[in-house]
């Protein structure tokens, strides 16, 4: 019995922790979600904004932030999504690492070249998903475009 209690408290220790909020998810915009009313700003990465639009190897411009909120909404239709609280942004907003089905939801929209990785938040997290986005010239990597915090900075007038 002493050998019991310090094994089911290790075991207990390694469980992973469980999701802070899921549920059937709506999309905001590229990297925020609503679920149960509270809204998620997806951790580690940067979609392009719902006005944002990107150009293709053409130069055409597409709606690349607009594209990306329809994908997302797309690929969390009638799935469950758990979110694992990170941090809370400067909005009050729960950040969290969200997945379903198993898939980091983040990683998925950065291999999809729907988002970026927010390097200052992510650190190493994302970086093989941009690489092959990259690579492949998957989404926004077709052409060229505006990072998404820079095109909020040049909104707000450089500030």
């Amino acid at each position: 019995m002493r050998m019991l209690i310090p094994l089911l408290i290790l075991v207990a220790a390694c469980a992973p922790a469980p999701p802070t909020i899921m549920g059937r998810a709506s999309v905001i915009d590229g990297d925020t979600l609503e679920i149960h009313g509270q809204r998620i700003r997806l951790w580690g990465v940067d979609a392009p904004e719902g006005r944002q639009s990107c150009n293709d190897a053409s130069g055409a411009a597409w709606a690349c932030g607009r594209i990306a909120a329809n994908r997302l909404d797309q690929r969390l239709q009638n799935r469950t999504v758990s979110c694992f609280e990170q941090d809370r942004d400067r909005y009050g907003r729960m950040v969290a690492r969200c997945e379903t089905d198993g898939e980091d939801v983040g990683a998925w929209l950065v291999r999809q070249g729907l988002a970026v990785r927010y390097a200052r938040y992510a650190g190493a997290a994302y970086l093989v998903e941009e690489a092959a986005a990259r690579r492949e010239k998957a989404g926004v990597w077709a052409g060229n475009f505006t990072r998404p915090e820079d095109w909020r900075r040049e909104r707000r007038g450089g500030k």
